[in-house]
């Protein structure tokens, strides 16, 4: 067994230069899922404004961070027993334009509703998605989905936990028990544990095969956390690499978007990210432009952060440089195989930067009110065209849909897939073609 083989036998043609990392990465760019995120929502609700990141480009950014993390891996630990097992940049690429593949119409929001959708079923986590659709949906082979390699698929196990492990018993998705005139989703306690779907199963047994026992066992452990989901502990050395690059573009590329639009205030970026918090970047600031920033780094990173366009740009460029430069390489001594043996991490200084940063993405635009309003329309439009579909899946879903269903060992699982592949736009007009009076017709494309 090798970390390159695939699950269907297929060979490259003879005049094809490029390697099966390559390969990877143009069958991740020309799949339809990967098109598709175009039309999902990142954080800011798609429609708004053509301004700030979707899905796709969200993606895309991470990619390249990504890429930037390996290369510098490359540079600075050019004699560590790591160096070797770095990932070349179409391998990292690949990884990390497939990471959020799995994500529903409607964010987290639409996750939390498929989640509540499949209660009783096998649940649904975005992530777990991520591996169905590159292990099974995607059409580049037979019954393999695009059919990616071993490595890569690893790269993609993000939570290598099955949904029914990972998940606390006491926590169930449910209804809300207070509204007495409309149902509404109890989101807290519908939220999908960390984790890969059981159906996978399979799957994530071939994936893990080349892995001693003890490393295997090891790798999948979870820990229990109290009033939550078990978490899952380990992660392989490539997804760790796009997990540090998927923090570092939340925390400060979907910060850039919310202040282009205004969303965080000055106040707002100094109650969550204070000086303190920010001494990694403002000691890197005060070293390499003494004379730009003076005695006040702090300030003067305020100032150009809030002020005109080009000024912030410069800034937010400075600030995934410094989380890049201060990535690390880890060794978890408890394994043997060195594709788990060793983790990407963020020196301590520029988590706490970092973290800080992610917080405030939270608490002030992802809680907010106004994207909070847009989050709950979305998870109850996606529950009433998933139960629809369900009610009479002959006379709703489109016939192709339809004979995956009949042929199916688990027809809910199939609506499942069709729904989380939907684009906010696709759940939108579906949703009017089924609920709304005034919209809809015959010639409509299903």
């Amino acid at each position: 067994m090798d970390w390159y083989d695939r699950r269907e036998p297929w060979q490259a043609q003879a005049d094809d230069a490029r390697d099966g990392a390559a390969t990877d990465y143009s069958r991740v760019i020309h799949s339809a899922s990967f098109r598709r995120l175009q039309g999902k929502t990142q954080i800011l609700n798609l429609g708004d404004s053509d301004f700030y990141r979707t899905r796709l480009t969200h993606s895309l950014e991470v990619a390249q961070i990504a890429g930037g993390i390996a290369r510098r891996f490359e540079k600075v630990y050019a004699d560590h027993a790591a160096r070797q097992y770095i990932p070349d940049l179409s391998m990292i690429q690949a990884v990390g334009m497939t990471h959020d593949l799995g994500h529903p119409p409607f964010g987290h929001g639409g996750e939390v509703a498929l989640n509540f959708c499949m209660r009783g079923a096998g649940g649904f986590e975005g992530n777990g998605q991520t591996l169905r659709i590159l292990s099974r949906l995607e059409k580049f082979s037979k019954v393999a989905g695009a059919n990616l390699m071993r490595r890569t698929l690893l790269g993609v196990l993000k939570y290598p936990v099955p949904f029914s492990l990972a998940m606390n018993v006491d926590i169930r998705p449910a209804l809300h028990v207070g509204p007495e005139s409309i149902r509404i989703i109890d989101r807290e306690a519908s939220k999908p544990p960390k984790c890969y779907l059981d159906c996978e199963q399979d799957v994530v047994d071939w994936i893990l095969a080349p892995l001693s026992e003890k490393d295997r066992n090891a790798f999948t452990e979870a820990r229990d956390q109290e009033g939550k989901h078990r978490k899952p502990l380990h992660k392989s050395f490539d997804c760790s690499i796009m997990d540090v690059a998927d923090d570092i573009g939340f925390g400060i590329h979907d910060l850039e978007d919310a202040l282009a639009l205004g969303l965080v205030t000055r106040v707002d970026f100094e109650a969550h990210v204070t000086e303190e918090k920010s001494s990694s970047f403002l000691n890197s600031l005060k070293e390499k432009y003494p004379e730009e920033f003076g005695n006040n780094v702090y300030e003067g990173f305020l100032d150009r952060l809030f002020g005109a366009g080009d000024t912030r740009k410069r800034c937010i460029g400075r600030m995934v440089h410094h989380l890049i430069t201060n990535c690390v390489i880890e060794t978890r001594e408890e394994f043997d195989e060195p594709l788990v043996r060793y983790r990407a991490a963020i020196e301590a200084g520029a988590n706490t930067f970092l973290e800080a940063l992610k917080e405030l993405v939270r608490e002030v635009v992802i809680r907010s009110p106004g994207v909070q309003h847009l989050e709950f329309k979305g998870q109850g439009m996606v529950v009433a065209v998933f139960e629809a579909l369900a009610s009479e899946p002959k006379s709703f879903l489109p016939r192709s849909t339809y004979e995956a269903y009949e042929k199916a060992p688990d027809g809910r699982r199939v609506i499942c897939d069709h729904v989380a592949g939907m684009t906010d736009a696709f759940l939108m007009r579906t949703y009017e073609r089924l609920f709304s009076p005034r919209m809809g017709s015959v010639f409509d494309r299903l």
